[in-house]
């Protein structure tokens, strides 16, 4: 019946009227206790508060906090000296070291977001000072930022972990190489656009193996921390959960007494910064809750389950199908909005077709943080050209070789999925099942 979707094509109209993610949810979720009477009004908050009654959850405002702390302790300079010794003598090189700095960043911010808003203040003035296009420096900032929704510890997976009840740390470890080989493709399509509009190098040779050697070593013990978080997920030391915590104390240590950058004046800043960060993505994850209740209760993701089966039973066809539908989706919903909407609907199908969940959970994040930068709605888009001051029409048309080469590296991921899964069954053993 057309009218169990009611909430559902509301939500949508209220992003279209650019109401915030979490409100828009909450309001068609809303809507429904409101026009079901059989449903008590009770239960729409019952949902909303005991979305956060989960000890998974808790890694994140954990990791926030951590990825807050380094980058107040001037853990960024280090790693960015790093970049500039590994790919300042290539063409394009500040673009390149956006990428590797991005690389690099992944396992310390743990959001695309922030690393986006990171990278256009601090790379972005450099690269319009040296001659690149705005919109180019827009583009470029805001597409390494996707890099950090896959490598670990990343929030799209911990929340996906969460709800689809799979091993966090087999997400963890299995975005390794996908994100690697995002960072590899936007390397190339950069060098191929920078050497046509003569973007130069920063310098005329490599600094050679001693400089990389002193930067790299000025940078260990930043990048041991996500060496750290994997090593103590793989053999029990402490959960994904747990994880988090321990890593805010390892950072608090490493900026405090390693480095000496970060005084203990700077953590109420930080603890603000990153009470704002967490509540908005835990706001909108109470308001999904809520909305999960009516999908459930109208038996949505079953209708939408026998329809897409009826298309297609085949998994791998049923995937490119379902990748398709989440490219478009994405130029519409904001990312995580669309995960934690859309993985209760997608796993249980994929599932039973013998598609691995972890599998499945990097394309889905993969793609959904694609959608990051693809107009209309893009958040690490809107955050980048804000900085740069870059209209919307010039960026779509410098981002288009940049999509194209992320979408081939989806279609990979798509479609060979020991790409993903290899790392994870090296580490902890095949699945079962």
């Amino acid at each position: 019946m057309w009218a169990d979707w009611l909430p559902a094509i509301l939500m949508l109209v209220l992003f279209a009227l650019d109401v915030p993610i979490a409100f828009a949810i909450a309001i068609a979720a809303l809507s429904f206790f409101l026009i079901d009477g059989n449903v008590p009004l009770n239960i729409f908050v019952q949902k909303m508060v005991t979305a956060t009654d989960s000890y998974p959850l808790l890694a994140i405002p954990f990791f926030v906090l951590a990825g807050a702390i380094m980058n107040k302790a001037g853990i960024t300079a280090r790693l960015l000296a790093l970049a500039d010794a590994m790919v300042g003598h290539m063409t394009g090189a500040l673009a390149q070291m956006c990428t590797v700095l991005a690389t690099l960043l992944g396992g310390l911010t743990a959001s695309s977001s922030a690393d986006a808003a990171m990278l256009a203040k601090v790379l972005g003035p450099e690269m319009v000072k040296a001659n690149y296009s705005p919109a180019f420096a827009a583009v470029i900032t805001s597409c390494a930022a996707i890099i950090t929704a896959l490598i670990p510890p990343s929030i799209g997976l911990i929340i996906y972990g969460y709800i689809a009840d799979v091993s966090i740390g087999r997400l963890f470890i299995g975005g390794v190489v996908p994100g690697l080989l995002l960072a590899a493709s936007l390397m190339a399509v950069t060098s191929l656009i920078a050497r046509k509009r003569g973007y130069l190098p920063v310098r005329e040779h490599f600094v050679g193996t001693a400089e990389l050697g002193r930067t790299f070593r000025d940078a260990l013990w930043a990048l041991s921390v996500p060496v750290f978080i994997v090593v103590g997920i793989r053999y029990g030391i402490f959960t994904p959960t747990e994880a988090g915590a321990i890593t805010v104390l390892y950072t608090v240590l490493v900026g405090r007494f390693a480095y000496g950058t970060l005084r203990f004046a700077d953590l109420p800043r930080v603890m603000k910064e990153t009470a704002l960060d967490t509540s908005s993505v835990m706001l909108m994850i109470c308001a999904a809750s809520a909305f999960g209740f009516y999908l459930a209760w109208e038996r949505i993701p079953p209708q939408m389950a026998a329809w897409l089966v009826s298309l297609t039973s085949e998994p791998v066809s049923l995937l490119l199908l379902i990748n398709v539908l989440l490219i478009v989706l994405g130029t519409a919903v904001e990312g995580t909005s669309a995960l934690i909407i859309l993985t209760p609907i997608f796993v249980p199908i994929l599932v039973k077709l013998g598609i691995d969940p972890v599998h499945f959970g990097i394309v889905l994040v993969t793609n959904l943080t694609i959608a990051g930068v693809t107009p209309p709605v893009g958040q690490m888009m809107f955050i980048s050209s804000q900085v740069l001051r870059v209209p919307m029409e010039d960026y779509t048309i410098e981002v288009l070789p940049f999509l194209g080469a992320m979408l081939v590296v989806l279609l990979a991921l798509s479609l060979f999925p020991q790409l993903t899964l290899f790392l994870p069954d090296l580490v902890y053993g095949k699945a079962l099942g």
